[in-house]
């Protein structure tokens, strides 16, 4: 099932700006000159042929050899990379002309293997597939054949990498028609595993596929950046980028002085750019005064300088926020207002602890490490088990390592230890970091520091070497109470009804008597508790095989149409696994697609409450949901029922069309004039009623009841 999403931007902004994007682009396939396929139709109409090369090479270096290989000489596959800078997007249309199952939409192999048919635009009839992606020669990326639209259309795919030359963390992410969530995304690559000559390292255009891909592809683009959602949706409509790109230092960038020159890459269409730096991110959001640092020509700008803007230098510990507006005054839509930027300047205490503040299963043998505060040149740390000792320890043997090695540790202990910063100036007391030694319970569900929780959590967790365990709760940290106990094999503990919006704090201690280290004290953890009701967060479906224990897939619990589609045309979940969506969310990991089909008259699910029914509960009078359509989507009527038949519909008839998440903010009375008893509800229907007949697809999450605010 096909869904091309806009997200971020609509149509209609995209439709202000016009002509080619040209800013970045370093190169361009446009197969335009002889004859068309064979059905006389491109993506745009146009007529297409040969590939021909324009608008530049990539650092100089990249050339066709006349067919379907684009060539970066190097001695090396991470000098091929190098010359394409690390960062580049390819982007193209499609179209696939065969039935068959498409098992890759991209892969790689030696020399002619694929095939340029005709003088067409390259037309892959042999066994081949589209590639839009730079590795050397004989690897081979395949993407899972549900990525691929297959219905003999024209679709565009973009294909952003982002490559490190020393072979690690490279990504890779594929978007068809705009949308991630129907593409591809891995950071598993490795050039250095990239196995065939080092000397071709290649771009290719077509290769082959366990099953051939008959089809065709055109207006082939290369840029020199990770284009982002946005860019994409902008490129496939052939349309320029106005606003301020590139960022230097990169966004979230962290710096290792008190100054920067900072520069960007130009919008098309920009004659000026107006400035604003500030170290709060509402204040350079909404163009506060004391932010607008200058409106200038230059696309750079040094920060931090005697002479310049924050000419007493950047403070160190703290993070910066900018934005380049563009500006061109001959233009109605200008200025553009840029995305925000940010970098920090590195604090003057250690930070960056290894291991991490909080981890588990640390080795008794480790090394402790850390980063130097900012112009720091001694550390004197501080180690132990107990908090306070840490924590009001003083006078300790400064060292010039940023490393600690605390020697033998014992298992299944927690340990903390603070590092303090001496810049031959003044001393910085560093922060108290912890960590638990392998061996002890870990995995806390829900994750210390979780906020947000449910008011009737269960606590979970995994065991250490314990054959018992006690379970410690309550809201005061320093004198938790016994609440359970139990053996191995029952790591869970029901508190009950908690209040709302309070923090709480939790520990675990097994014991063992065939070990002589037994008790083990766990580490301490802790969660605070919503401030409105959780009816579904949609966090606690999996794909467990129906019958099995534990399972409870998603349409198990939401009743669709499925089964009935004679009188209901929803269809919720994914048809495979994971039947929960876990790309296109609101928040936490998982929200509910609802596929709709309205030529029955409606499309609903329903999810029967066997708790949370009363809804007065703290005074709760609104309920909201959080909905996210498609642009592709029917104009139906989007509501929600109580009880099967109170029902409220949503104010906006281009409500199932929305492509970024929204609130919808229910006034719990509208279903009490309705006569539902709102201390006793006993269930909730999200559905779309027919307007048009219709079809699409919805996704829903964070269905919550709200207080009156405060």
């Amino acid at each position: 099932m096909f869904r091309q999403s806009i997200c971020l931007i609509s149509l209609a902004l995209l439709l202000l700006v016009t002509g080619d994007i040209e800013a970045d682009l370093v190169g361009h396939w446009k197969l335009d000159g002889n004859t068309a396929d064979s059905s006389g139709n491109g993506h745009d109409g146009e007529i297409f042929g040969e590939p021909k090369w324009v608008d530049g090479k990539i650092g100089g270096a990249m050339e066709i050899d006349g067919d379907d290989w684009i060539e970066v000489p190097g001695t090396s596959a991470a000098e091929g990379f190098a010359a394409l800078e690390g960062q580049v997007t390819w982007t193209a249309w499609f179209k696939t002309s065969n039935s068959g199952v498409i098992n890759t939409l991209m892969a790689q192999g030696p020399a002619g293997a694929a095939h340029v048919q005709g003088n067409r635009s390259i037309n892959i009839e042999a066994s081949g597939v589209i590639m839009i992606r730079a590795h050397s020669v004989g690897a081979l990326t395949s993407l899972n054949s549900t990525a691929v639209v297959n219905d003999g259309e024209w679709h565009h795919v973009a294909v952003t990498t982002a490559f490190e030359t020393d072979g690690t963390n490279d990504t890779m992410k594929v978007y068809i028609d705009g949308d991630l969530s129907i593409g591809y995304e891995t950071t598993t690559i490795n050039i250095n595993q990239h196995s065939g000559p080092a000397a071709d390292f290649i771009v290719t255009l077509g290769a082959r596929g366990t099953t051939p891909f008959n089809g065709l592809i055109d207006d082939v683009r290369i840029y020199d950046h990770v284009l982002s959602e946005v860019e994409i949706l902008s490129a496939m409509a052939g349309k320029q980028w106005p606003y301020a790109l590139g960022p230097d230092p990169a966004d979230g960038a962290l710096l290792s002085d008190t100054w920067v020159n900072i520069s960007w890459s130009p919008g098309a269409l920009a004659v000026t750019h107006d400035v604003y730096i500030g170290d709060n991110f509402d204040d350079v959001d909404v163009g506060a005064e004391s932010t607008f640092i200058v409106n200038q020509a230059d696309t750079f700008l040094v920060v931090g300088f005697p002479g310049f803007p924050f000419p007493d230098g950047l403070v160190p510990g703290t993070t910066y926020y900018w934005r380049i507006d563009e500006v061109n005054d001959t233009e109605p839509n200008s200025p553009w207002k840029g995305d925000i930027w940010s970098f920090s300047i590195p604090p003057k205490t250690a930070y960056f602890p290894d291991p991490p503040d909080g981890a588990e299963a640390v080795g008794v043998d480790d090394t402790l490490s850390w980063t130097a505060g900012f112009g720091s040149k001694l550390h004197t740390v501080y180690f132990g088990d107990n908090f306070d000792d840490v924590s009001n320890a003083a006078g300790g043997l400064p060292q010039g390592s940023a490393t600690y090695t605390p020697g033998p540790l014992e298992m299944a202990k927690t340990y903390y230890w603070r590092v303090d910063e001496f810049d031959i100036v003044e001393t910085y007391k560093g922060d108290i970091w912890s960590f638990t030694t392998e061996g002890a319970v870990g995995s806390p569900d829900p994750v210390k520091g979780a906020v947000d929780v449910t008011q009737t959590p269960v606590l979970t967790w995994s065991p250490g070497f314990g054959a018992s365990h006690e379970v410690y709760f309550g809201t005061d940290a320093a004198s938790l109470e016994l609440k359970g106990s139990g053996n191995l094999g029952s790591e869970s503990y029901d508190p009950g009804q908690l209040l709302w919006n309070t923090t709480y704090y939790w520990r675990v201690d097994e014991a063992n008597s065939a070990n002589a280290d037994s008790p083990w004290t766990g580490p301490l953890w802790s969660f605070t508790t919503a401030n409105f009701l959780i009816i579904d967060d949609m966090e606690a479906y999996n794909d467990i095989n129906e019958g099995e224990e534990g399972s409870n897939r998603i349409y198990l619990a939401w009743e669709d149409g499925f089964s009935n589609p004679a009188i209901n045309g929803s269809t919720v979940g994914h048809l495979d696994p994971p039947f929960a969506e876990q790309t296109i969310v609101h928040g936490g990991l998982q929200s509910m697609p609802m596929a709709y089909d309205n030529a029955v008259g409606k499309s609903e699910a329903t999810l029967t409450l066997t708790s949370k029914r009363d809804w007065t509960v703290n005074g709760v009078n609104t309920l909201t949901i959080w909905f996210r359509g498609n642009s592709d989507n029917a104009a139906e009527t989007l509501y929600v029922a109580l009880n099967g038949n109170a029902k409220v519909n949503n104010d906006n008839p281009d409500a199932a069309t929305i492509t970024n998440w929204t609130a919808w903010n229910i006034p719990l009375q509208a279903f009490a004039d309705q006569g539902v008893n709102l201390a006793n509800v006993n269930s909730i229907t999200l559905g779309l009623s027919s307007v048009t007949a219709g079809s699409g697809i919805m996704y829903f999450d964070d269905i919550r009841l709200y207080p009156p605010a405060q």
